[in-house]
This record gives C-alpha cells, sequence and structure tokens, in this order.
C-alpha cells in the first residue's frame, strides 16, 4: 500500500489553518448589550433607540429580524442605513403575547460582495411603568356566616392581581379594610395579607340581635414611586341566627286525660316561647319525654306554632293504673351557644365568656323541663277468655254431641260490672256448637282428619265472649281440635288409565295408589286384578307402594278395561276400573299421543257436524223459497212410449194439490173426457168411466191392431205409482203423461198444453199428510207355519275362513268383537 509524502500532510494542514483564519475574519458572531424601551412612552415616533456601530474602511448596510421586525410584533422596529434602531408606536409591557424582552439578529452586509460581514444577536428590554391598578377577582363577595362562628376563624379569602412587574413596586399592592358597616361594639373585623391574598376575621362574638348583615370595603392599593393605583371590593356577611336562646315553656293546653283503651288520641298540648328567628331551626323546638317506661306516649312539633303535641300510642288500662306522671324536657334542633365579650385586647383576641366552653360539652342541664299528669278514665273493657287459647287432642269420627272442653271467661271491668254469654265465632266447617250460658263446646258433625278444613291433624275455631255493655264488648277465644287419625278411607288409582305400546316381549306401566290416611292405616298396598286375566296381564309385586302393571305377548292392541282390587296394610278395600290403552309404537311413533288427540277433537267434529246440518237447513230454505216464486214453465209432451221419461220437474218444497176435478175443452178433432180425482183421497172417481179414446196419427206407421182402452183403473194406478215416488207436482205433470203414453196415445200438442194450463191454474197447496200414501201391512205367513208357496228365500252366509294374522291387525274397535266372537282363531 503506497502512502503519501510527508510534504504533502503538511501543505494540506497549512491550507486548512488559512482558511479557516481568513473565514473567521470575515463572519463575526455574538451578543452585544441590550437597549431599552419604557412602556406607553409617547415617541414622537420614529424614536431612535440607539445607534450600532462597525469600524470597518468599506461600506456595509444593515439588516434587522426577528421579534418586532418580521415577528409579532411586526413593524416595531426599524434600523436605518447609519445604524439606528428606530421605535414606531408605543410598547406595552402587558401585551397579549407576554413578551417582557425582543429578541433579534443584527447583520452587516458587504456591499462590494453582498457577504455577511457581521453578525450579532440583540435584545430590547420593555421597561414596565405603573400603569395597571391591582384589581379583585370579585367586585362583591356574598359570605354567609353562623352566629355561632369563633372568633379567630376564617371568614373568607379575597383574592387581587397587579399586571405590572411583580418584581418592582408597581406589580406590589397591600390590602386594607377601608370600612365596616354598621360598626357595633361586639365585633371587630381585620385582614391578614398572603401575597396577592387576603383572608378576613373578626374578634369578638356575632350576635344576630345586633346586626344580621355586615358590609366590609376592602381596598388593594400598589406601592410605585411616581404614583399608587388601587380598586375596592365589598365584602358582604349575611349572620344566620344560631341557637344563642333556648326555649322556654309558657303553659300547656288540652285534656289532660285519656280513656283506656284509646291510643292515636292528642292528650294535650305544651306551648314555649325563643327568642330566636321564627321559623329557624335555632328557634323550633325539640321535645323529649321522661319518665314512660312502656312507651305509651310520644311527643312532636308543631311546626306552625312550635307546640309539643303528646298523644297516647299504646292503650292504658284503668284497672292497672289510673293516671301517668310524665317529665318533658324542650331543646333546639340545632345545639345551643352562648357568647359574651368580657374584654376588647387590641391586636389579639378578646377574653370571651361562652357556652359550652368546650367543643363536644353537654348543656342538657340548661334544657327547660316540665311536669305533666294524664288521668286514665275507666270505660266498659271486653270478657277476658281464662286461658285464652285451648288444645283439644280427640278421635276423628266420633260421635256428634261429644263433649270436647268447656271455656270460662271473666270482665276485668272495676267499676262496669257485665254479664255475658257466649258465641261461636269462626268455624269454616261448622263441626262445633257452644253452649251461650256454659261455655260448653260441642261437636256438631262428625270430625273428619281428611277434610281440607283440617290443616297438619288441627282444626281452629274462635268463640266470642260478648256482654251486655253499652257498648257491647266481645272478648275472643281460639279453639285447637287435633285430630288422630282413624282407617276410614280406601286406597284408590292416583292414575286410572294406563298407556303401553305393543311388543314382542312383555311390557309394564307403573301403577301408584293413594290412602290419605296416615300409616299404618295406608301404603303399603296389597294389588290384585280380578277377571280372566290369566297369560294375559298381571301385577308385580302384589305388595308395596306402587306396583307394575304387566302386559304379555299375546294382548292384542286397543282399549283395554280391567279391574284391580286395591287393600291397604288393615285389610280395608276398593275394587277400581283400570283402563290401559295398547297401540303399536313401533308403526306409529307417538301413538298415544295421536288418540289422545283425536279423543279431544270430539267436541270439535261435534261442532262442525251441527254447523253443517245448519248449513244444510239454511240452503233448504233458500231452495223452497226460490221454487215457490219461481215462474211456471209449462212440459211439452214427448213421445215415450213403454219408458219414463226426464222431466227435471223434482223441486222441492212444492205444497201444490190437485182441484177437486180437471175438465178439457172439446177441440176439433177428437172428443176426450178425463176423469175427476178427489182430493181429499188422491184416488180417481170412479163415478164416470173414460170411454175408448181414438186419436187419428199423421206421418206415422199404425198398426191394425185395436187400440188399448185406457180406464178408469189404469188411471188410477198409473197415478199411485207417481204419487209413491216423488212429491205431488212431479205427480201432477208426469204422471198423466205416463199413463196416456202407456195406452198408446200419440204425442198430441192441444193436450199438452190445454192440460198444462189447466193444471197450472187450478193447482192449490196441499198438506203434508196427504202428500204420501199409507201402505196396508201384507201378511205373508203365520208364525210357526209353512207357507204354501215361499216368497222369501232363506238367508244364510257363507262360512270363511280368515287367518289370524287378519283379525289381529283389525282396528281396536274389532279386534275385542273378534275375540269374543272367534276365540279360537286369536289364540293360534
Amino acid at each position: 500500500m503506497k502512502t503519501l509524502p510527508v510534504s504533502l500532510l503538511l501543505v494540506l494542514f497549512a491550507w486548512t489553518v488559512c482558511v479557516w483564519a481568513y473565514s473567521g475574519r470575515q463572519k463575526r458572531s455574538w451578543i452585544i448589550d441590550s437597549f431599552s424601551i419604557e412602556e406607553e412612552n409617547p415617541g414622537p415616533f420614529p424614536h431612535k433607540l440607539g445607534k450600532i456601530v462597525l469600524d470597518r474602511s468599506y461600506l456595509v448596510s444593515f439588516q434587522l429580524k426577528g421579534q418586532g421586525v418580521d415577528e409579532e410584533p411586526k413593524d416595531l422596529l426599524e434600523i436605518d442605513k447609519e445604524g439606528y434602531v428606530l421605535v414606531h408606536r408605543k410598547v406595552d409591557y402587558e401585551n397579549k403575547l407576554g413578551l417582557k424582552v425582543l429578541h433579534l439578529t443584527f447583520e452587516a452586509i458587504n456591499n462590494s460582495n453582498n457577504a455577511v460581514d457581521t453578525r450579532l444577536g440583540m435584545e430590547i428590554n420593555i421597561l414596565d411603568i405603573n400603569d395597571n391598578a391591582p384589581h379583585f377577582k370579585m367586585s362583591v363577595y356574598d359570605v354567609p356566616v353562623n352566629e355561632s362562628h369563633p372568633q379567630g376563624k376564617e371568614v373568607r379569602t379575597i383574592l387581587a392581581v397587579d399586571e405590572d412587574d411583580s418584581s418592582t413596586n408597581n406589580g406590589t399592592f397591600d390590602f386594607t379594610i377601608k370600612s365596616v358597616m354598621p360598626k357595633t361594639d361586639n365585633v371587630e373585623f381585620y385582614i391578614q395579607q398572603r401575597k396577592d391574598t387576603g383572608s378576613i376575621y373578626f374578634r369578638g362574638c356575632l350576635d344576630y340581635e345586633k346586626a344580621q348583615k355586615y358590609t366590609i370595603l376592602v381596598e388593594a392599593k400598589d406601592r410605585g414611586e411616581k404614583i399608587q393605583l388601587s380598586s375596592t371590593s365589598t365584602l358582604i356577611i349575611n349572620i344566620s341566627d344560631g341557637n344563642n336562646n333556648l326555649p322556654e315553656f309558657s303553659g300547656q293546653k288540652g285534656p289532660g286525660k285519656v280513656k283506656e283503651r284509646e291510643s292515636g288520641v292528642e292528650v294535650l298540648r305544651l306551648q314555649v316561647t325563643d327568642k330566636d328567628t321564627r321559623g329557624s331551626n335555632a328557634w323550633k323546638a325539640k321535645y323529649t319525654i321522661h319518665g314512660d317506661k312502656n312507651e305509651q306516649f310520644k311527643i312532636e312539633t308543631d311546626p306552625v306554632t312550635n307546640e309539643g303535641i303528646l298523644t297516647v300510642v299504646k292503650p292504658m288500662d284503668y284497672e292497672e293504673q289510673t293516671y301517668q306522671n310524665l317529665s318533658i324536657s324542650v331543646q333546639n334542633e340545632i345545639p345551643y351557644f352562648s357568647c359574651k365579650v368580657k374584654k376588647q385586647v387590641q391586636n389579639a383576641m378578646w377574653q370571651l365568656e361562652k357556652i359550652p366552653q368546650n367543643p363536644g360539652m353537654s348543656v342538657e342541664h340548661l334544657y327547660k323541663t316540665t311536669s305533666v299528669t294524664i288521668n286514665v278514665e275507666d270505660v266498659n273493657d271486653p270478657p277476658v277468655f281464662i286461658p285464652p287459647v285451648k288444645h283439644v287432642p280427640v278421635m276423628e269420627n266420633i260421635a256428634t254431641g261429644t263433649s270436647l272442653t268447656t271455656f270460662t271467661a271473666k270482665d276485668m271491668d272495676g267499676s262496669h260490672i257485665n254479664t255475658f254469654k257466649f258465641v261461636k265465632g269462626e268455624d269454616i266447617a261448622g263441626w262445633i256448637t257452644v253452649d251461650a250460658k256454659t261455655g260448653q263446646v260441642s261437636t256438631n258433625k262428625i270430625l273428619d282428619r281428611e277434610s281440607p278444613f283440617v290443616i297438619n291433624n288441627t282444626y281452629r275455631a274462635t268463640l266470642y265472649a260478648v256482654d251486655d255493655g253499652l257498648p257491647p264488648l266481645t272478648g275472643t277465644g281460639t279453639l285447637f281440635i287435633h285430630l288422630s287419625d282413624q282407617n276410614d278411607n280406601v286406597p284408590t288409582l292416583e292414575v286410572n288409565t294406563l298407556k303401553m305400546c305393543l311388543d314382542t316381549e312383555p311390557t309394564m306401566a307403573k301403577i301408584t295408589a293413594l290412602d290419605p290416611d296416615l300409616p299404618p292405616y295406608s301404603s303399603p298396598f296389597y294389588y290384585e286384578l280380578l277377571g280372566n286375566v290369566e297369560d294375559k296381564w298381571k301385577v308385580e309385586p302384589v305388595f308395596g307402594p306402587t306396583a307394575s302393571l304387566v302386559k304379555d305377548q299375546s294382548v292384542y292392541s286397543g282399549h283395554h278395561l280391567l279391574q284391580i282390587k286395591i287393600s291397604d296394610q288393615q285389610g280395608l278395600s276398593a275394587i277400581h276400573n283400570l283402563t290401559v290403552t295398547v297401540c303399536d309404537c313401533s308403526i306409529t311413533p307417538n301413538c298415544h299421543e295421536r288418540m289422545a288427540r283425536r279423543a279431544q277433537m270430539g267436541p270439535v267434529a261435534t261442532m262442525l257436524i251441527v254447523l253443517t246440518v245448519l248449513l244444510f237447513i239454511a240452503m233448504c230454505l233458500m231452495v223452497l223459497l226460490i221454487s215457490c216464486k219461481a215462474e211456471k214453465r209449462i212440459i211439452e209432451m214427448e213421445d215415450a212410449f213403454g219408458r219414463l221419461i226426464i222431466t227435471n220437474t223434482e223441486n222441492p218444497g212444492t205444497d201444490c194439490k190437485f182441484p177437486s176435478s180437471i175438465g178439457i175443452k172439446k177441440t176439433d178433432s177428437t172428443n176426450i173426457k178425463y176423469p175427476s180425482i178427489n182430493v181429499s183421497t188422491n184416488l180417481i172417481s170412479e163415478e164416470k168411466i173414460i170411454p175408448q179414446i181414438v186419436i187419428p196419427l199423421k206421418q206415422q206407421a199404425v198398426s191394425q191392431a185395436p187400440q188399448p182402452v185406457y180406464t178408469d183403473q189404469t188411471f188410477k194406478r198409473s197415478i199411485y205409482r207417481s204419487s209413491t215416488r216423488s212429491s205431488y207436482r212431479n205427480f201432477q205433470r208426469s204422471s198423466i203423461r205416463s199413463s196416456y203414453r202407456s195406452a198408446g196415445y200419440a204425442k198430441a200438442p192441444y193436450l199438452g198444453s190445454n192440460l198444462a194450463d189447466i193444471i197450472n191454474k187450478k193447482l192449490a197447496l196441499q198438506t203434508r199428510d196427504e202428500e204420501f200414501v199409507i201402505y196396508e201391512p201384507h201378511c205373508y205367513a203365520d208364525e210357526g207355519k209353512a207357507m204354501a208357496n215361499a216368497e222369501l228365500d232363506a238367508i244364510s252366509i257363507p262360512e270363511i275362513d280368515f287367518h289370524p294374522e287378519i283379525l289381529r291387525n283389525l282396528d281396536n274397535r274389532f279386534s275385542q268383537l273378534a275375540t269374543i266372537s272367534r276365540p279360537d282363531l286369536m289364540k293360534r
């Protein structure tokens, strides 16, 4: 590695030193002495503050930068070409920027090369003058002070501020109390200062009765050398009345007596006087009762009159005491104090006479006390049961009229001795009777321990002893009848319906029995199934509080009614019906619930059926109205030889009937006579014989055989058949046509039109009884005798073999029937 020659290193070092020396001579930088500006200088402006002089042989230019030039407060200062620093306006020491010193930079620039020749730091101090008076934070202070406020304890602290320089006398001030109004001899106010705060104190005793308010004028004045500035603040001290006057009893009013057994009654009122401010806590009285060991009285203060209201709160008994002596003291709601000036001491705390002298000292001995006597008046007292409560143990089911106990009572009156009688009070079940004179209690009914009125084997009843005083008074006695148990209840099933699933293996369901009797007259029970239940049902175990009903696999699905006998430990038993529902749960899940829902749907289905019937009746009525009002149409005669024709005239609700006779006019081609119809019998009159009727046929081949004769008998049979098939109106229109066509007559247009017109005009309503034909019974044969001409064949049903699986799969409603009718198949 090559190294530089030593000579070259020396040359580089010398060049560096020369460059540094030259640059140091060309550019200087230090801080020169500061200038000072007095605030509020009136000018004239611009005002020359000072001059900066540089020893240079060449021409330079001057520049100023910083606060007061290009920084706030801008355009305050300037430097001219000769180096004078100029001020253009007044300067405020208390400016908003809080600048007490302005920091600037001075530069001298060489005119030949415009290079900075000199750079100087410069400071301009702003001099304060006493142009601001000290001012208080508040112009008025409102201070509440209690009358019991002790001397030497701070009342209020006030604050003042002077914006002048606090390091000079211009910004330093003193507090002085200038005046106190009103002037009293019991108090002296003074102030203690700590820098810019002053605390107000007083010597002596505040007395509300002498002055309720003090107005103090406080001055804050600075110490300026040329001029002193000041301001004032007002301190208003409002004195609140303290309890420096004790209340004193001035009298009492009221009866001062109470009737025995009365409570909540005002006995008397105690009156007091107090010199403190009315309505204040120092005036409000507070009463205390002494000597009331049983706490039978209370006393309250009337907020308006300040009276003490004495009230009895517990009944008093004349037979125990005829009067009551009480002692009542009174004080105020706030503690009592007293302050009086004994001696005034200059510039020190005054000598005072105070009560209490020390905090926490008791002043109860100063409270005023009065004595009152309350007299008790005797009144009629109710009889008293001795003892008031009786307990009687008996066995249930005892005979009616059995004596239970005898109550005794006593009249406790000292001056109102009365007679009394016994009366039954509360007896919910009506189990007892009471002798009015002796108080003997007897049973009125059979006592049942399992009655809902018996709680915890106990029945409660009350008795009254009523005297004959005015008004009558009543004493109360209580009877508790404790009942012992007997075995007078049979076991019962808790649930008499069970649900089980059809299964290939035996299944079981729980059976629970209940007995309201107590042991040993109840559980455990004996269970026994009755009837033909072998290889089908059984109970396991037969003895215990509960049992299980076991179903064999051969039991089919459906509803099964079983009888079970349940006996208690003493052998008292009862037979109960047990309904078991069996269904195949593997085929139909939740089949028991579905069957229950179907059973619950019974009322709904019944309601639907009723609604359907009502709707059908309404429709029939509508059809009846429409059919009666509808226009009657002429039915044309059609060819219907040997067959029935479709007429569509079977409208329901037609209450019509034939007139007594029907007449048909004579036509040009044929003379026809029709039989008359008897309305009352619905039969054709036989008085007239209808002759042979011949109708010429046109455009039709007619055989040469003689035409049949339509007699009245043929006509009657035709009408008879028609009347039994349909309503009477259908009979009117169709039976005549059928009878004539069955006789071989051809279609006759004039017959249809004339006959229909006459029938429609002559029809009238007939009764329902005439609408139907009554059939007479026909005797086929006598019982036990053979028929010569048997018309009825023997009815026989061929035997059909059914597979047992088909019978087992029948619905549960038919399975039981199948078991009864074909037990041989069901056992396969």
